[in-house]
This record gives C-alpha cells, sequence and structure tokens, in this order.
C-alpha cells in the first residue's frame, strides 16, 4: 500500500508557544494523517513573506496577530494562484466563530484539541476551500477597519502594498494605480470599492482619482481652455498634480485648510 503524500503545513502565529502546540499535535496524528511543516511566521506579512519560495497546501492561522491578521492573510492568499487551504485558529468564541461555521472556513478553539485538528485537515484533503469573497467581508467584520495592505501580482509574483503608505490611487481602464512615494502598483480593484473600505484615509478628487488626505500639500486653479480638471492637487513627495473635479473642489480645500 503506497504511503500517503503528506500535506503541506504552514503555521502562522504570533505565539512560538502555539505554533509548538501544533507542532506537537501534528506529530500526535502522523500516524492517521502524516503532514510536513514547511514553515513558521509571526504574522500574515511574515506568512506570504515565506510563501514566495515555498508550496503549502494548508496554512494554519491565528486571527487576532500583529501587523497582519490571520483574516486579511487569508484574503491574500485567496489571490494566489494555487491557493492554500485555511483553517483558523482563535482564542475567541463570539461572533467569528459563528461565521466560521458557516463551513466557508474551518476554525479550531485554543486551546487546540487533536482530533479537532485531525477533523479539520480532513476536510483539506477532501478538497474544501476557503471562499475569498467571504474571508475580504469577514475581516472588515472583525476588524472593524479596513485591510492594511493591498495585493499586486507583478511578474509572477505576489507583492503587498501598505495602504498607509499609498498617495493616491487612480483609475485607468479596468486597473487602479496605487502610487507610493517609492513607485506605482498596478491593483485589480475597483476604484469604488476602494473609496468605501478606506473612507477615512482618502479623498475623491475626480471620477478617477481618490488621494491619502495626507498627502494633500495644496492646489492650483487649471487653465480655462483645461479640460480634463477644473483643478489640480498638490501633492507632497510627489512631483505630480492630480486633477480635481468641479464638485469636489470646494471639499478638497476645506480639508487642507481645516488640517
Amino acid at each position: 500500500m503506497p504511503t500517503p503524500t503528506p500535506l503541506k503545513i504552514l503555521l502562522v502565529d504570533d505565539e512560538p508557544l502555539a505554533r509548538e502546540r501544533l507542532r506537537t499535535l501534528l506529530g500526535d496524528i502522523a500516524m492517521q494523517l502524516p503532514t510536513e511543516i514547511v514553515g513558521e511566521a509571526g504574522n500574515g506579512r511574515q506568512a506570504l513573506d515565506l510563501l514566495q519560495g515555498a508550496v503549502a497546501d494548508v496554512v494554519l492561522a491565528d486571527i487576532r496577530m500583529p501587523g497582519m491578521d490571520g483574516i486579511e492573510l487569508a484574503s491574500h492568499l485567496g489571490l494566489l494562484e494555487k491557493a492554500p487551504a485555511v483553517i483558523f485558529t482563535t482564542a475567541y468564541d463570539n461572533y467569528a466563530v459563528q461565521a466560521f461555521d458557516l463551513n466557508a472556513v474551518d476554525y479550531l478553539l485554543k486551546p487546540v484539541r487533536t482530533q479537532r485538528l485531525l477533523a479539520a485537515l480532513q476536510k483539506v484533503q477532501a478538497q474544501q476551500r476557503p471562499d475569498p469573497a467571504l474571508l475580504a467581508g469577514l475581516g472588515q467584520q472583525l476588524r472593524g477597519a479596513g485591510r492594511t495592505h493591498l495585493s499586486c501580482h507583478e511578474r509572477g509574483r505576489l507583492l503587498l502594498v501598505p495602504v498607509g503608505e499609498v498617495l493616491y490611487f487612480k483609475a485607468d481602464l479596468k486597473y487602479v494605480t496605487a502610487r507610493t512615494a517609492e513607485r506605482e502598483y498596478l491593483l485589480d480593484e475597483a476604484l469604488t470599492h476602494l473609496e468605501t473600505e478606506f473612507a477615512d484615509r482618502f479623498l475623491r478628487l475626480h471620477r478617477s482619482v481618490l488621494v491619502a488626505k495626507s498627502a494633500l500639500a495644496g492646489f492650483e486653479k487649471a487653465a480655462g481652455d483645461d479640460a480634463e480638471a477644473y483643478g489640480w492637487a498638490l501633492l507632497r513627495g510627489v512631483p505630480e498634480k492630480l486633477p480635481v473635479s468641479r464638485r469636489q473642489w470646494a471639499p478638497a480645500k476645506a480639508l487642507v485648510k481645516n488640517s
């Protein structure tokens, strides 16, 4: 009888003792379900970095972690060409657990139990996978805020763009460009969704432009024959000017005046 191929597992938890417990439990169930740990990470950002050079069948991820939590990690993983299954580990047994009971993903309540871990991994063997759209929406519920990072596919790699570093978003056809002080990133995002998710951080200047409120430095009126904009926004740190529509001219100027 052939030996089953081990499930490749990535452990993601900011608590070393929690990762150690998972390693022990995986060893305990090795006869029933062989596994191979391909790496460990202390938060979602580290996990995504590890997955640039490693392949995992399943990610065991804590929910509450600094830097990037497990829910946001799962939403980024869902964009990978070969997305691993995600099993959450959590110390919280309230609304989050109820959401996971929809069977979109599985969860393990800490302290993790051996048979519960085995049952969750057997679901992975049955090819059950999380719904990335559900994970993204659930992430906003749990955090009460938007994502901390955006995903950008570039030359076969998944790059993460910190939202706090984005100066503006500019729409062009079906893509959106995110501009930081260093460079531009091409995102597969809708400007309207970004506006809703990050309303506290970004301001609509034009039908095709959102600007970080903190990046606004000033304004200048457009020439009378300029059909592209009513005026132009000046930014801190980059030479570009952004178009401002007639409707957004007064609100944008008021924001800078009051900041």
